[in-house]
């Protein structure tokens, strides 16, 4: 889903750290990945079905800056932090509130060749 940032706009960095140890098992570790980004599920029957399952981060416009690092505009911070809470005693999460100046918005999008985000 598109991020479309207005110039001036409060957005909120978002970072986060699984912490490895507190997890009983890769499947919980993977519980929580798939849940905020989603995940492909294949099955094979016969044929072979591909079937993508969403996550929070499919149903919330954002920017994935690297793996653990995302922006979301300020008016969908409610629901990440939810279900960041879910996950507390697991995964440490920091939010920094920005506010986007375009022009070197757009500068860094180039540089990445993320030319995908609209600015209004």
């Amino acid at each position: 889903m598109r991020l479309e940032i207005k110039n001036g706009e409060k957005v909120v960095l978002i970072t986060f750290d699984t912490q490895g140890n507190k997890f009983t098992s890769n499947y919980e570790r993977n519980l929580f990945f798939r849940g905020l980004y989603g995940w492909k599920q294949i099955i094979c029957k016969d044929k072979k079905y591909c079937y993508r399952r969403e996550g929070l981060l499919d149903q919330i416009p954002h920017v994935k800056i690297s793996d653990s690092v995302f922006l979301v505009e300020m008016e969908n911070i409610k629901k990440i932090m939810d279900y960041f809470n879910e996950w507390h005693k697991k995964v440490r999460v920091e939010m920094l509130e920005m506010i986007i100046n375009e022009k070197k918005w757009k500068e860094i999008l180039k540089k990445e060749n993320r030319i995908n985000i609209d600015m209004r």
